[in-house]
């Protein structure tokens, strides 16, 4: 058997992330046993990162996101997925390189493990906020919810005090820390606003109250090792480099990714080789590599 190389590589995406005709997604339950298969992926491609995404495993080809309104690809994935928020049938949420990011449930954990929440949701956040880790805008956005329950966004920003149109941006921008933390997710939409469409947000820990129990029996070593290898068994090869971009949110040192690779090739299931056509050393799936026999 040859060495494997670029062609390969892109035919065994291409059937992972369901960028096929005969395997694309053609029903909302097929889309979360899409995002079960994978564990996690993008709402819609992101340039430049490798990773499997709702769009095109709809549409079955890899194609530029939509801009009209009334694309069939890009309405499926809208409808399907405010269809779905707060069913607890997936997890999204702007997490990963701060996009819309879609989490199996089983794989949510895992994701907890590695965030910097730990078990009391309902004061965690202010040692969070002393410590300079979270804004003031976050902490009031926070709070209003702890205090009022779920929101849509426009009582979200008047609740915080952040309803004035200079906040906008400032809002915005906490809205995604918060979710980048995994404390707040959408779990619903309002008519409400100027558009009439307006996500309903709530905090994680009380949407999913097992959760931080679950997450607990992990470590943060294990949570790295699960993620990098589950991302490895779908994209097929990635770089170290490209394995940092796609989890930047979490700052891990150049030492932890090496001792993640590590412990994962020691238990057999990365390999680092290259592959022909493209450049660098490439982490392999060796699961993928048996498929080749």
């Amino acid at each position: 058997m040859t060495g494997p190389d670029a062609g390969w590589v892109e035919a065994e995406r291409a059937y992972r992330y369901r960028r096929t005709p005969e395997r694309r997604v053609q029903a909302c339950d097929a889309a979360v046993d899409f995002v079960n298969e994978v564990g996690f992926a993008f709402f819609w491609p992101i340039k430049g990162i490798e990773m499997p995404n709702l769009l095109h495993a709809i549409a079955g080809r890899i194609r530029d996101v939509p801009d009209a309104h009334d694309d069939p690809d890009g309405s499926r994935c809208w409808d399907w997925k405010d269809t779905l928020l707060g069913a607890r049938r997936w997890y999204y949420a702007k997490v990963l390189r701060r996009r819309a990011t879609l989490v199996s449930l089983d794989l949510l954990p895992t994701f907890y493990a590695l965030s910097p929440n730990y078990g009391d949701y309902e004061a965690d956040y202010l040692e969070a906020y002393k410590d300079g880790e979270l804004s003031a805008e976050a902490k009031v956005i926070y709070e209003a919810l702890l205090s009022e329950g779920p929101l849509h966004t426009v009582e979200l920003r008047r609740a915080a005090r952040l309803a004035a149109d200079s906040a906008k941006s400032r809002f915005e921008r906490a809205l995604v820390e918060l979710q980048v933390r995994l404390m707040v997710q959408p779990t619903g939409v309002a008519e409400a606003g100027a558009w009439r469409y307006a996500f309903v947000y709530d905090i994680v820990a009380r949407h999913h109250p097992d959760l931080p129990l679950r997450a607990r029996a992990l470590t943060r070593a294990e949570a790295r090792q699960t993620l990098i290898r589950v991302y490895l068994d779908n994209v097929v090869a990635a770089t170290a480099a490209q394995v940092g971009q796609v989890f930047h949110i979490y700052s891990w040192t150049r030492r932890e990714r090496e001792r993640t690779f590590a412990a994962l090739q020691e238990a057999g299931a990365i390999r680092e080789m290259s592959i022909e056509g493209l450049k660098g050393k490439h982490w392999v799936s060796v699961g993928a590599l048996e498929g080749r026999d």
